[in-house]
């Protein structure tokens, strides 16, 4: 038998997910725009505050819940944990604006780069949004078994972030605005690394009430 709250959770799972397709658009067209030097920045910025919005819809259709329907464990639990998502969906939205502000100051076109760090950059960014797919598609699916997987996804990202800084340091003989954007980047890409794992860890908890860490 359906309970009144079962649609209300089916509507706040919905707006989270619709969340993380955002995210993702916002992400690859960050990245996409510091990799060919373009300025993406307009339409990164819209889609970051897009999900600032939603966040705050999220946050409000969970309370409304809670009050309404004095949830019980089992539904708390997936509301606190879509909270949290919320939140991380956000921040990709932040840090793609970070990497596109970034973009916009110290022009790829414009900055003397070296071709390694930016094969480097490429490297990363497509292990990066490969993590962030699985995260959504591992959220829409409520799969465990996508999660799983990515712990060693998420290792590889941290063994190309601590390579890339150990190299920059070996090689670079001066700080210049390629060395300053490029270790930004980088740096963000790791983070967005790390909320991916927290979607994931979110999700093993919704799917099976264990609470465990991935990183």
């Amino acid at each position: 038998m359906e309970r009144l709250i079962d649609s209300g959770l089916e509507e706040l799972t919905v707006m989270v997910s619709k969340m993380g397709g955002v995210a993702e658009k916002a992400l690859s067209v960050s990245i996409n725009g510091f990799v060919e030097g373009e300025d993406l920045s307009k339409s990164v910025h819209e889609l970051s505050e897009i999900l600032v919005n939603r966040t705050v819809e999220v946050e409000e259709k969970a309370f409304s819940l809670i009050a309404k329907y004095q949830p019980v464990a089992s539904d708390l639990r997936i509301i606190n944990s879509y909270m949290k998502v919320a939140y991380d969906f956000e921040r990709f939205g932040r840090y793609a604006w970070d990497i596109s502000f970034v973009s916009t100051r110290f022009n790829a076109k414009t900055v003397k780069c070296d071709k390694w760090i930016f094969e480097y950059i490429e490297k990363m960014a497509e292990k990066v949004l490969q993590m962030v797919r699985v995260s959504i598609n591992s959220l829409r699916r409520l799969d465990p078994e996508l999660v799983k997987r990515m712990t060693e996804e998420e290792n590889e990202v941290d063994k190309t972030y601590f390579e890339y800084l150990d190299k920059l340091v070996a090689q670079a003989s001066v700080t210049n605005e390629c060395t300053i954007s490029s270790v930004l980047v980088v740096r963000y890409l790791e983070r967005i690394a790390d909320h991916a794992m927290h979607i994931m860890e979110a999700v093993v908890y919704v799917a099976t009430g264990e609470k465990v860490t991935l990183r």
